[in-house]
């Protein structure tokens, strides 16, 4: 889909974006380091392996049900670390200020960035503060950007998947997402569904402490799971085979997600990543992140197929399949 102008679709991650990325970005930024479009870039320095990823919060509204913009803010970028299987050192920050933002609220953001930054053992160490006329922004946006240095043990990339790879997610999905939408301005409505903002970066090193047949890490953000999985089978040219009955959802957010007419495999998360490890390796890895809180209800919910290449496939509850797209418009946009 060709525009003449920019549409709010082009930030949900999903085809639009692709295109976007595919058409304009890459092409005239292009190198081997960005044309891999990891969660990260990696980096080797010095015979070091490091990781280095940067991320923009725009979400609306800035505090919501488990969290606000500071704690997305920190754990996008730890998660997008981990994902390469990065341990976090560094961080930078960078403010937006709409005039007349409250002085209160942004103290509590950045306690909040304080307190996730440590609790993912990470030092924020420099940033920048600009501050915009009212009506040019929404409130507060924040830029994180990151680096983490990389064992040598981990060997994760997106194009890794391999056929035969279990498929793991680490939990129920689309917790963010809902969470967000319940305090949107005429979209109230009664929920306890709490945002799943969470650094990934500890249970990451569990698995990598068990076995470095882990192939690909992706923490379905925008555009959720099912995008995600869309990614995966593209870079790793594989197919993917899933199963609905083993994705693993909260019957609120079900509800919540048929009420709106909206598909949880495609709505946001900040705290589950998806995992593509070897076959005879994924209940080893399961015993291990279970005992984890961010990966309690961590489950197998499919497999890496020989099978049509480049497209992700779902077996329904009722026993038919169907084609799992990439997301083309934003359900809901403004999540992160």
């Amino acid at each position: 889909m060709k525009t003449d102008k920019i549409l709010l679709d082009h930030g949900n991650g999903g085809k639009i974006s692709h295109h976007l990325i595919s058409d304009m970005l890459l092409p005239i930024f292009d190198n081997p380091i960005l044309s891999q479009l990891n969660d990260s870039a990696i980096l080797n320095i010095q015979g070091k392996s490091l990781a280095f990823s940067t991320d923009t919060f725009t979400v609306d509204p800035v505090f919501f049900p488990g969290g606000n913009i500071g704690d997305i803010a920190v754990n996008g970028t730890v998660n997008n670390l981990a994902m390469c299987g990065a341990s976090p050192l560094y961080l930078s920050v960078g403010l937006v200020i709409e005039e007349g933002f409250s002085m209160a609220d942004l103290e509590k953001i950045l306690k909040t960035m304080k307190t996730a930054a440590g609790n993912a053992s990470m030092q924020i160490v420099t940033g920048d503060t600009k501050v915009v006329p009212k009506g040019a922004a929404d409130n507060i946006f924040i830029n994180t950007s990151g680096i983490g240095l990389i064992p040598a043990v981990a060997d994760i990339a997106v194009h890794k998947a391999c056929v035969g790879d279990k498929i793991i997610v680490s939990g129920d999905i689309g917790d963010h997402g809902i969470a967000v939408l319940s305090q949107r301005e005429g979209m109230s409505f009664e929920s306890s569904v709490i945002s799943d903002t969470a650094p990934l970066n500890y249970v990451v090193k569990k698995m990598l402490m068990r076995t470095k047949e882990i192939h690909v890490l992706r923490d379905p953000t925008r555009g959720g799971v099912g995008t995600a999985l869309n990614e995966i089978a593209d870079k790793s040219d594989v197919g993917i085979q899933i199963y609905e009955d083993k994705i693993p959802v909260k019957d609120e957010v079900a509800r919540i997600c048929e009420l709106l007419g909206v598909d949880p495999l495609y709505v946001a998360n900040e705290g589950k990543f998806l995992a593509f490890v070897r076959e005879d390796h994924a209940e080893m890895i399961l015993e291990a992140i279970r005992r984890d809180k961010v990966a309690k209800g961590a489950c197998i919910i499919g497999e890496v197929v020989s099978d049509h290449p480049g497209k992700v496939v779902m077996e329904t509850r009722i026993g038919g399949t169907r084609i799992v797209d990439m997301l083309t418009t934003d359900q809901l946009p403004r999540i992160c």
